[in-house]
């Protein structure tokens, strides 16, 4: 269950970097989040701590599955041709992307262990903001 939630995450974070290749002007934008996203990837590579019920070795940076039928929102894979064209439709993609991640983290932990449990859901909610942030238009009046 930690890989795949390891692989879900380098997937999302490779979308983040083949939109920030066809869209270098979001930049600004999108370099928090795909931080955090980087930061989600790393910790849930991480050895879960002894006595959480998890394995206790690391699992290690898991290859990336082959194809979008891996992925929880089956989302093309991540590629410059997957990228809309205009920058408002490439947001929306990603907060799709997202989205999609989040609420398939959510489902899943009912059956994760404690630690792992915890953690997908910190992922999950983190990438709820992500959402907001992605659909909102940051500096408008509201």
């Amino acid at each position: 269950m930690r890989e795949a939630a390891v692989r879900d995450s380098e997937r999302l974070l490779e979308r983040y970097d083949a939109t920030l290749a066809v869209h270098p002007g979001l930049a600004g934008r999108l370099a928090p989040l795909r931080a955090a996203v980087a930061a989600h990837t790393a910790a849930l590579a991480l050895p879960a701590p002894s006595g959480s019920g998890g394995p206790s070795g690391s699992p290690g940076p898991a290859a990336p599955s082959a194809g979008p039928s891996g992925t929880p929102s089956g989302a093309p894979a991540a590629g410059r041709d997957a990228v809309p064209p205009k920058p408002e439709e490439a947001l929306t993609d990603l907060a799709d992307s997202e989205r999609s991640l989040s609420e398939a983290r959510n489902a899943s932990l009912a059956g994760a262990p404690g630690e792992l449990a915890r953690m997908l859901a910190s992922v999950a909610a983190c990438g709820a903001v992500h959402v907001y942030l992605l659909t909102t238009n940051p500096g408008a009046p509201s």
